[in-house]
């Protein structure tokens, strides 16, 4: 796959997203540069999630456009638009809960055809060590964190040039959040692994982030480096008072 050149391997202009008449992104500018981890924060209901399902194509943009690696996605069914090399850990995790941890991977390297599926299997294995010990156990019996970690992984096996997670931290207890940030940093570091990550988790998300947006009602209203965000007096006020 051809890479998109010095320009972002993702970005957005203009796009505006609506549910019936309803506007949830209002007009929507964003780039993802190669080897970032790129964050977006915001309140519940602040159209996060809907950023990145739109990015998926689903719903699709009504106005404006999107391009990934080069090409406009804006249209693109959600499939298409994985093949290209785009990943999404979703808000909620959605494993196959009657399914075996093995086969919750075997799904997510579809994509990538069986040549690598033994040597992926090995590197989320490196990654996720608790995986490796539940392969042949249901889903649906792994604790939350354990099904965060098979969530990111099944992402992982499709070999992706764009990892978006939504909400990673969610529900989790202080110590897994640590360890789930800490594999996203590393894939990061080691691989140059390109993530777009959506969290309510404030402190954690900026602090990991090369850069950093805030989303208000469907609208980005701030936008810096990671950690000039958190120094923020009303970012702190917003998002980390009382909080993590």
């Amino acid at each position: 796959m051809s890479g998109a050149g010095s320009g972002p391997l993702l970005s957005m202009r203009g796009v505006k997203t609506y549910y019936g008449n309803i506007i949830a992104l209002k007009g929507v500018d964003l780039d993802i540069h190669e080897g970032e981890i790129i964050t977006m924060i915001g309140a519940n209901g602040a159209g996060k999630t809907t950023l990145m399902m739109t990015i998926f194509g689903n719903p699709r943009a009504r106005e404006g456009a999107i391009h990934f690696a080069g090409r406009d996605i804006t249209a693109m069914q959600t499939h298409d638009i994985a093949r290209l090399g785009l990943a999404q850990s979703p808000e909620g995790r959605r494993i196959f809960p009657r399914m075996s941890v093995y086969e919750n991977l075997q799904i997510g390297a579809q994509l990538s055809g069986d040549r690598h599926f033994a040597a992926d299997l090995e590197r989320v294995f490196v990654i996720f060590p608790r995986l490796k010990e539940r392969a042949n156990q249901r889903g649906g019996t792994l604790s939350g964190g354990e099904q965060q970690m098979l969530a990111i992984a099944r992402a992982l096996m499709s070999r992706p040039r764009l990892l978006m997670l939504d909400e990673p931290s969610l529900g989790l207890a202080p110590l897994i959040v640590k360890q789930i940030f800490e594999v996203i940093k590393d894939l990061n570091r080691t691989e140059g692994l390109t993530v777009f990550l959506v969290e309510q988790n404030a402190f954690h998300a900026l602090t990991l982030a090369h850069r950093g947006h805030v989303m208000v009602n469907g609208a980005i209203t701030l936008s810096g480096k990671g950690r000039e965000l958190l120094a923020r007096p009303e970012i702190r006020a917003a998002y980390l008072e009382g909080g993590h």
